[in-house]
């Protein structure tokens, strides 16, 4: 099974960036898209990003379109998210995890693959 590790959160001003990311130890890495969402306070796990296996295709939430870039390397076992133009409504615990089959176009991630999450806070 695989097992992620998310970092690189923090709190930043409106307006700037953070790049957060995913170490994986799971030795079939390669062979999955991953990906990234968000969960804030009383709010729904919403989809953020996706990149196939071999970083070829990705896909943003329309919430993030534009501001945030995701990428991989498989020879390191990571998945990164560089997040740009922050908004305070970013705030939240990201997460990372696979998106296999079907839930790399549904931007559902696997269940029971989760980190345990990076917190972002953007203020004013």
């Amino acid at each position: 099974q695989v097992q992620l590790v998310e970092s690189g959160g923090g709190s930043v001003q409106v307006g700037g960036s953070l790049n957060l990311s995913c170490a994986s130890s799971g030795r079939d890495f390669s062979s999955f898209a991953m990906g990234w969402f968000r969960q804030a306070p009383g709010k729904d796990r919403e989809f953020v990003a996706v990149i196939s296996w071999n970083g070829d295709a990705s896909r943003y939430g329309d919430a993030v379109m534009g501001r945030f870039t995701i990428s991989r390397d498989n020879g390191k076992n990571t998945v990164d998210l560089q997040m740009n133009n922050l908004q305070r409504e970013d705030t939240a615990v990201y997460y990372c995890a696979p998106f296999s089959g079907r839930n790399y176009y549904r931007g559902v991630p696997d269940s029971g693959s989760w980190g345990q999450g990076t917190q972002v806070t953007v203020s004013s």
